[in-house]
């Protein structure tokens, strides 16, 4: 015996759950379990509940923030809808200049994503690279740089590698990986 039904509902291009309940009709808890329902979806759904494309850009529900569909040195061709170009690695001091010229040429706040930012990326149900290609094509299945420091070693950095969808304390800010910008908004 359940005291309440679930029924998603489609608002906003977004799965949102309702409940149909004959049992607790106005009690409080009905909000609170509906509230824990639909953070649920909205964390764990499909990827197509957690993305809005806008041309270059991808607004992310699920964390708030806004991502470039492409790796630094990439393009984004609207006509194809694909990102093209090539992917250029880059250092921690060279990340500094790029942050500098999408600020320049794009406007905004961009930055290096978190750690948790960018495993929130991860599709572990696709393969290599480990990320959805309608919201992020052609991106490289390989480590990127997230902007955390590695607390058990402060010389290095986190990274999210889309080859295998894991995440590592290893890599040092000389060494040269990939870049996905991110914005908050």
């Amino acid at each position: 015996y359940v005291p309440f039904d679930i029924l998603p509902v489609k608002k906003n291009g977004l799965f949102i759950a309702y409940q149909l309940n004959t049992i607790m009709r106005g009690s409080t808890m009905n909000i609170y379990i509906v509230r824990w329902i639909a953070a649920l979806l909205l964390t764990c759904g499909s990827a197509q509940a957690q993305f809005f494309g806008s041309d270059h850009t991808i607004k992310d529900v699920s964390t708030g923030v806004t991502w470039l569909r492409c790796s630094v040195g990439q393009a984004w061709d609207p006509s194809i809808e694909t990102c093209t170009g090539d992917i250029i690695k880059l250092n921690h001091e060279e990340i500094a200049i790029a942050l500098g010229e999408a600020k320049k040429q794009l406007g905004g706040n961009w930055r290096l994503p978190s750690r948790e930012e960018l495993m929130s990326l991860v599709c572990h149900d696709c393969e290599p690279p480990k990320i959805n290609p309608k919201y992020f094509p052609n991106l490289s299945a390989e480590a990127y740089w997230t902007g955390d420091k590695n607390w058990m070693n402060p010389r290095t950095y986190w990274t999210v590698n889309f080859m295998t969808g894991h995440t590592y304390n290893r890599f040092f800010p000389y060494q040269r990986l990939p870049v996905l910008l991110v914005e908050d908004k």
